[in-house]
Formats: structure tokens, sequence, C-alpha cells
């Protein structure tokens, strides 16, 4: 059964026990109380008449008789009777002067009993009470008091509440056959979902996405949902694809120069040392691409565990400085701008985020340019800049830098030795400290990469923690910082 058909049923069910619970109810408890408020007057009339019933004669011969002034109901809605054992009426109030029938005829009994009895087009509510003598230890019923009160209204509102009750069903039911008529056209945004769904999955195109009902209850809001994940996908196979693709090549590219300068040694049939640099350089550039592409998927995975400690970001960017400016000589690189901020961090990944940034800026960075870093703490961030003096990023470029294998200038990158993996490892390194990491660039006059770290309070750089992990380097490695901005 579909989900329609079952809340449908569900919802009939509850609808229908629920209707007739409230129907009982409206229905019998008016009338209890109309019967009730009757009963308890003619109990306080039978209280009345009883005390003043005359019994005459002995046991055997009783006879009942009513003062005339307590069977004097002028009123058309109280009457009274009483008749003796043999049925035989011996008194009758003046409104039942020339009626000879007994109120209750099934009424007669040795207790009190309330009855509703049909009189011709009336209905009357009779009370009927044993009259009674005591002979010795016994005691003995010598007849009947009957009084009844005239119940026209009562019917009249018994028939109004029925037929409001059978109205009110009737249009309950007539809503519950609007809403099976309603409910396929409120569950067709969800087939159409649904249709569509099998249609992707059939055809493995993943660039088709649901039709959007465009209402802002629950099945616009599972579109919506649906077609983001869809989109995500979507950009996730097309990454794979991509990364596959540009795996292949770059393994492609290294293996086909070690191929050829090997083919090119065993047909000389010496060792050629050009050639051996040639294949050292590729061999070192698949180690590294390798490399990263193991550290991005242990990424992916979450299986590459950062350690938080306190790291001394000045100290950091000393140790990068006096790296690169031992290997570069063409470019110079330079510290702008330090100042002492600590964060909580892997001081390893932290260096390699640096170091990316640095070698990244150095490579497109022409000959007699200048690299600058600089680090300085806003408010409760810390930030470390990398500048260039480049060629700069193309505007419409910048969204994608931080792709996996993507490159702006794809043969000059894959000539210089990059992967195109450096700047998105830098990027997940940020984002795992909780920072992030922007550019800034104009063609022709370089970039600025700047990334943000939250900084730890001042106060807690005092701790003894951080106070035994680089209480040597901190003295030893300031006045050098000071010494570089002075040149």
């Amino acid at each position: 059964m579909s989900v329609q058909n079952r809340l449908l049923l569900i919802y009939t069910s509850i609808f229908t026990t629920a209707f007739f619970l409230v129907a009982l109810l409206v229905y019998f408890l008016p009338l209890n109380r109309i019967l009730t408020q009757t009963d308890v007057e003619l109990e306080a009339i039978v209280s009345q008449v009883q005390a003043e019933v005359v019994v005459q004669g002995p046991r055997d011969m009783a006879r009942l008789s009513v003062p005339k002034d307590l069977a004097n109901f002028k009123t058309a809605t109280i009457f009274m009777i009483a008749i003796n054992m043999q049925g035989e009426v011996v008194a009758r109030s003046s409104n039942l002067i020339g009626v000879g029938v007994i109120l209750d005829p099934d009424g007669r009994d040795v207790a009190n009993k309330f009855n509703l009895v049909q009189h011709g087009q009336s209905i009357l509510r009779v009370l009927t009470v044993p009259l009674s003598i005591t002979d010795g230890d016994q005691t003995v019923v010598i007849g009947h008091l009957q009084v009844a009160r005239l119940l026209d209204t009562y019917d009249d509102f018994n028939r109004s509440l029925i037929i409001a009750l059978l109205i009110g069903f009737g249009a309950a039911t007539a809503s519950l056959f609007l809403a099976v008529w309603v409910t396929p056209s409120l569950f067709k945004p969800l087939e159409d979902i649904a249709a569509v769904a099998r249609q992707i999955t059939r055809a493995d195109d993943l660039s088709r996405r649901v039709p959007d009902p465009g209402r802002n209850d629950e099945f616009g809001d599972l579109a919506r949902a649906l077609n983001q994940t869809l989109e995500q996908i979507e950009h996730f196979f097309q990454a794979q694809q991509r990364l596959l693709a540009d795996v292949s090549h770059e393994l492609r590219t290294p293996l086909t120069t070690i191929r050829g300068n090997l083919d090119l040694m065993r047909h000389m049939g010496v060792a050629d040392p050009e050639s051996m640099d040639v294949i050292q350089d590729e061999l070192e550039r698949m180690t590294r691409l390798i490399g990263d592409l193991l550290l991005l998927a242990r990424v992916d995975s979450g299986s590459l565990p950062l350690e938080r400690r306190p790291v001394a970001l000045d100290n950091t960017l000393f140790e990068v400085y006096r790296q690169v400016s031992r290997l570069q000589k063409d470019v110079t690189v330079t510290v702008a701008e330090m100042d002492q901020v600590s964060v909580l961090g892997d001081a390893d990944r932290l260096k390699q985020l640096l170091l990316i940034l640095v070698d990244n800026a150095i490579k497109y960075t022409p000959a007699g340019g200048v690299v600058s870093i600089s680090l300085s703490r806003a408010d409760s961030w810390a930030k470390l800049q990398v500048h260039d003096t480049g060629t700069g990023i193309p505007a419409q470029d910048i969204p994608y830098i931080f792709e996996r294998f993507y490159r702006v200038d794809k043969a000059r990158g894959r000539a210089q030795g990059g992967s195109g993996l450096g700047l998105a490892i830098a990027k997940w390194i940020a984002t795992a400290h909780g920072g992030w990491i922007q550019v800034e660039s104009v063609v022709g006059e370089g970039a600025t990469f700047t990334v943000s770290l939250p900084a730890r309070k001042p106060v807690e750089e005092t701790d003894h923690e951080a106070e035994t992990i680089d209480n040597t380097s901190t003295t030893v490695t300031r006045p050098s910082l000071r010494a570089l901005r002075r040149r």
C-alpha cells in the first residue's frame, strides 16, 4: 500500500472514530441533563403528594384518597394519578379529568421507577412510587402514585439533535471524499521527484535535477535538498574524473621522460650525466606528486591527525625564511612585518602551509622580483601574508586556484615542477586549524595570499607548556628577525 493510501486510511479511521465519540457525547449528555432535571422535579412533587395520601380501611379493603388541593395540577405539563392494586384510578390531577388511562402501565413495582412513556404524540417522563402500609412486621403495597411531566421539548430537541448529527456526518463524509480527491494532487510533486530520480539512475546523468514545485512545504524542501545533493555528487564525480585524468597525465609525463632518457642511454651505451639528472628530477617530481596525493587521500578519509600545541608563528616564519633564502638567488625574499603571535596547532603542518605559499610565490615571480612575508595580529586573529611581484592571477581563475590540479598556466606550471596540489593542501591546513585563506591579485602586479588563524590570548602564552616548547629558539631568532627588518 502506498504512503498516500496509508495516510488516507489512517486519517479516515481516526476521523470516523473521533466523530462517533463526539456524536455520542453531544447526543447523550444534553438529553441526560434534561432527564436528570426532570427526575429531580418529579421526586420533589412525589415527596409532597405522598405525605398527604390518606389510606382508609383495613389491610384487605384499604382505599386511597388524595386531597383535592394536591390533585389540582392546572399546569399542562405536570400530571398525577393514584391507583390501587386492582388498577383502578382513585385520584387524578385536574388536568387529567376525563382521561381514564394509567400514565405508566408498566411502572407498577415495589420500588420507585422512572420511565419514558409515549401517549399519542406526546412523551411523558413518569415516576411511579409504591404506596404501602405497615401490618405488624410486614409492609404491604396497596397502590401506586404516578407523577409525570410532558417532554415534548425533549422530543423536539432529540429530533433536532439527530438531524444536526446527520448533517454533520454528511459534511464529514463529503470532506473525506474531498480529501481522497485532493490528496493525489498533493502527492504529485513527490511522484514527479521519484520519477526523475529513477531516470537519473537509469541514464547515469547527474546533470539533471528533480523538479522544484516551488512550494514552501516539505515537498519543496525535499526537492531543493535533493537538487543540492545531486549538485554536490556531480561536483565530486567531476572532481574524481578530473583527478584521475590529471594524475594519469602527471604520471605519464615523467614516465615518458624517464623512458626516453633510458632509451637514449641504452642506444648510446653509456650513462649520460645530463639524462641521469633529468631522470632524477622526474623521479623527485613523481615522489612529490605521490606524497601529495597520499596526503590528500588521508585528508579525505579523515585519518590524518593534527597536533594541538602552542606554536609561535614568528619562529615558524623565520625558519621558512631561512630555508628559502639559502636556496633562492634570483628572487629576493624579505620579511616585511613581524609580530609575536601564537596559535594552537600542528607546527609541521603550519610550516608546510607557509612553505607552499612562499614556494608558489617564488615560482611565479620573475628574476629580480620580490617575495615578502609578514605576520601580524588583528584582534583575535593571526594574519600570515605572502606577497609577490610576479605575474598575478586573472580574476576568472581566482575562484578555482584552490582546487586540486588546477593551474592558471598549465604548461608553465608543469615546466616548473608543480603538480597543482599545493594550494589545495594549503587550504586544508588553514581550514583544519579553524581559519581560512584568501587571495588578492592584479595581473602583472603580483598576488597576496592571506592566511587567518585563531590566535591564542596573550595570557595563555605565559603557561608552562608555552614556555617549555620554544623558549630557546625564541631568544635566538628574534634578534635575527629585527636585524633582517633593518637591512
